[in-house]
């Protein structure tokens, strides 16, 4: 007797759930007064932490070996701190038609974030694609976008009174830089326990991220500043992320092929350089904008980490199922 196997339903990403259940709990249930400055400076120890833990997983031999394929990581490097620069800007003559100023805001924010590590091995590795690449590649990105997207910010956004105030730049050197560099030099030390605890720091990581969305929608709720955004607007900036994620796979593609890549390099490339870091960008954004208007910062970069999810698996798949199944490589990613 022959049974029909009916396709399964896709899961739904249970990280991607836990933001959407913190963004609720805080329109119910948002964080005030004195409760909220405990909670920011939890925060601020959270995402200390965090940026520790970044530095400590990164491998000195990771750098060195991913300045081998030095033409790769350049074209991704291009493309996740100039092309996207590029299209956030494009995307001004959106303002104030279609984008309000603050969600614009984001829009530009979200274009100077790096790569995220996770996902873009994972990615490339169900393309088949070069997964050491993406190792070095993802992991190089996050260590520039440290001090990148900071810059890019203040550079993109100075002009027009978003940019970044000069209390902002000591509190991303303390908060961010200092605490990653403190972890990279400790790693002689702490490196064998954090590749032994992997999981469980990986929690940590998520925890301290849903940490930072809830303080941040909790003082925009406080401060009323959702009352900007309705239903349509929030379909509208859906709609300009969406534009946004496909020009950037196109354009990335095109290039990929145009300078002679293998398949495996382009699908490195092409997930390298398309994602964007929300671990890296939620604590990044909670240090240089101010309370009130983190939460619609963030937004954008919420919105585009759970489409790139959902729209770069099924390219994966679609890629992977093109290709030969490639050597295995000896690596572990590190978690960002």
């Amino acid at each position: 007797m022959f049974r029909i196997r009916l396709p399964r339903r896709p899961r739904p990403d249970p990280y991607v759930v836990a933001l959407l259940v913190t963004v609720l709990v805080a329109a119910l249930l948002p964080v005030r007064g004195a409760a909220a400055g405990a909670a920011n400076a939890v925060t601020d120890l959270a995402i200390a932490a965090l940026f520790f833990l970044y530095g400590a997983r990164l491998s000195s031999k990771t750098v060195v070996d991913g300045l081998k394929h030095w033409r790769l990581h350049l074209v991704v490097s291009l493309s996740t701190f100039a092309l996207f620069p590029l299209l956030g800007l494009g995307a001004s003559v959106l303002v104030p038609a279609v984008l309000a100023p603050p969600v614009y805001a984001g829009v530009l924010f979200l274009s100077t974030l790096p790569s995220t590590v996770q996902s873009s091995i994972a990615f490339t590795a169900t393309a088949r694609g070069n997964v050491a690449a993406a190792i070095c590649s993802a992991s190089l990105s996050n260590m520039a976008g440290i001090a990148l997207t900071p810059l890019l910010v203040a550079w993109l956004m100075g002009g027009s009174g978003g940019g970044i105030a000069p209390s902002s730049v000591l509190n991303l050197v303390l908060q961010l830089l200092l605490p990653f560099v403190v972890g990279h030099l400790a790693r002689r030390w702490i490196g064998d326990w954090i590749e032994r605890h992997l999981r469980v720091l990986g929690y940590f990581d998520r925890g301290s991220i849903l940490l930072v969305v809830y303080v941040a929608f909790s003082t925009s709720v406080v401060t009323g500043i959702w009352n900007q955004v309705g239903l349509v607007q929030l379909g509208t900036l859906f709609g300009v992320i969406a534009l946004l994620l496909a020009t950037a796979l196109a354009v990335i593609t095109a290039a990929s092929r145009l300078l002679g890549f293998s398949r495996r390099d382009e699908n490195a490339i092409v997930f390298c350089g398309s994602v964007k870091s929300l671990a890296s960008g939620l604590p990044i954004a909670s240090v240089l904008f101010p309370g009130a208007t983190v939460g619609l910062v963030v937004l954008p970069v919420m919105l585009y980490h759970l489409l790139q999810l959902v729209v770069c698996a099924v390219l994966a798949r679609q890629r992977g199922a093109s290709e030969p199944e490639p050597a295995p490589v000896p690596a572990q990613a590190p978690a960002a």
